[in-house]
């Protein structure tokens, strides 16, 4: 840029922050809508089985999990949210709801996701059972 006057390299340098801003809030605002995860699953506990793993994108519905536009309209309504743990004060009975184990890794509605899901507790269940079955298994697994 040295051959161009100073008023045009400042134009040319002015032009070049704005596209790259623009690149920049582009790329944020689409991704702050993705949906897409890797549903991780074990029939008898983590390590003492082969997992099964499924994955999930919406906008459009697809992936391996069964069913992915239900799982995906099931995600738009409920979000993040549904993903919650159980909070740590919670009283919860001490039902066990079997061995399997679940972990769900991705992004809800631009929302990084991270849980892992069991059945040792009253609660757990009912959180498990929150997304069962459009994204969890409710009981046995069919290949």
């Amino acid at each position: 840029m040295r051959g161009y006057p100073e008023g045009v390299r400042s134009l040319i340098a002015s032009l070049a922050a704005i596209v790259a801003l623009a690149a920049c809030a582009g790329g944020s605002a689409s991704a702050s809508t993705t949906t897409s995860l890797r549903i991780t699953f074990w029939e008898n506990g983590r390590g003492t089985s082969t997992p099964i793993v499924w994955t999930l994108r919406c906008d459009p519905a697809r992936g391996t999990l069964p069913r992915p536009a239900r799982a995906c309209a099931r995600l738009a309504a409920g979000g993040p949210k549904l993903f919650a743990p159980v909070p740590p004060d919670m009283a919860c009975t001490e039902i066990y709801g079997g061995p399997q184990v679940a972990r769900v890794v991705g992004t809800v509605k631009g929302t990084r996701i991270w849980t892992t899901f069991t059945r040792a507790n009253g609660c757990e269940i009912d959180r498990w059972q929150r997304l069962s079955p459009w994204l969890l298994p409710a009981g046995g697994v069919t290949r």
